[in-house]
């Protein structure tokens, strides 16, 4: 949920974004004028915005890193009966079943590498009732999240969020290396962000529709495809667009890829066919 990059001063990009297919799309961003992180009222302000738009309903749950904490935050999160996992700092406090504050690290102290263990029982952290998970990293570093809810697999529903790193990957160095730009004008930089997400979508959707309708790509022997779906499609775009699109249609059928699921277009000897959907409806 967090952009950094640095021009001529710091600017910081607080982001929501739905998780999606092995990445994240980016829904509501705010600028924030000045260093550091977004403080609680900035993050509830955030997800308030997209509630009014899509509803309550429509929240599995919030997952953050370790800046995502706070009182506040997490009691607002409870009352409106949104679940979230969040990632805590080894040497934030807790209050252990004696009534005192120790440093959460020590309750999963004795874990080895690949390990893991999940609390039975809530734990007071910033004044609020949590539920404790932590898993010993291969860097034999602590990853503790904390749930408003008891998950059985919290390390398996937080990996998601790793999604939202391969998002900025996309915005930054390996995608569209947003971190170049010489903007430093705060609403110049919101409106790049609104055309870097219409960008990415279209180029993820261009690459799954290249993945399921014209030619897969390869899986490697570590089990993972040898480009992102992202790449592939940025990649055939760029192509079309330095070298030209050849015929007219080709240039709508680029916009129907970016209109359409990538399940309603095929290819059918040698042309390409938008299906109906399930209400016959295009």
């Amino acid at each position: 949920m967090y952009i950094n990059f640095m021009i001529k001063k710091n600017i910081n990009i607080l982001t929501l974004a739905i998780v999606y297919k092995g990445t994240a799309i980016p829904i509501y961003w705010l600028i924030l004028n000045k260093q550091g992180n977004s403080n609680q009222k900035e993050r509830i302000a955030l997800l308030q915005r997209f509630i009014r738009q899509f509803g309550r309903q429509n929240i599995l749950g919030v997952l953050g890193d370790r800046e995502f904490i706070g009182e506040q935050w997490w009691k607002w999160l409870t009352t409106v009966s949104i679940p979230y996992l969040i990632r805590v700092k080894e040497n934030q406090l807790v209050i252990n079943r004696r009534g005192k504050a120790v440093p959460i690290r020590s309750l999963f102290s004795d874990l080895k590498v690949g390990k893991s263990r999940i609390l039975r029982a809530s734990r007071k952290v910033s004044e609020q009732q949590v539920w404790l998970s932590g898993l010993r990293l291969d860097s034999k570093e602590l990853l503790i999240v904390a749930g408003n809810q008891y998950f059985s697999s919290p390390f398996e529903i937080y990996g998601f969020r790793w999604e939202i790193e391969c998002l900025f990957q996309c915005l930054k160095g390996r995608g569209f290396h947003m971190e170049e730009t010489r903007l430093v004008r705060y609403f110049r930089i919101k409106k790049m962000m609104a055309l870097l997400a219409i960008g990415f979508c279209w180029a993820h959707k261009t690459g799954e529709w290249k993945q399921k309708a014209i030619k897969p790509l390869k899986t490697k022997t570590h089990g993972r495809l040898e480009k992102s779906i992202f790449r592939y499609g940025l990649d055939h775009l760029t192509e079309k667009l330095i070298h030209g699109f050849k015929e007219m249609k080709e240039i709508l059928w680029s916009l129907i890829v970016f209109l359409y699921p990538p399940s309603l277009i095929i290819e059918r000897d040698g042309n390409l066919v938008l299906l109906a959907n399930s209400n016959n409806e295009f």
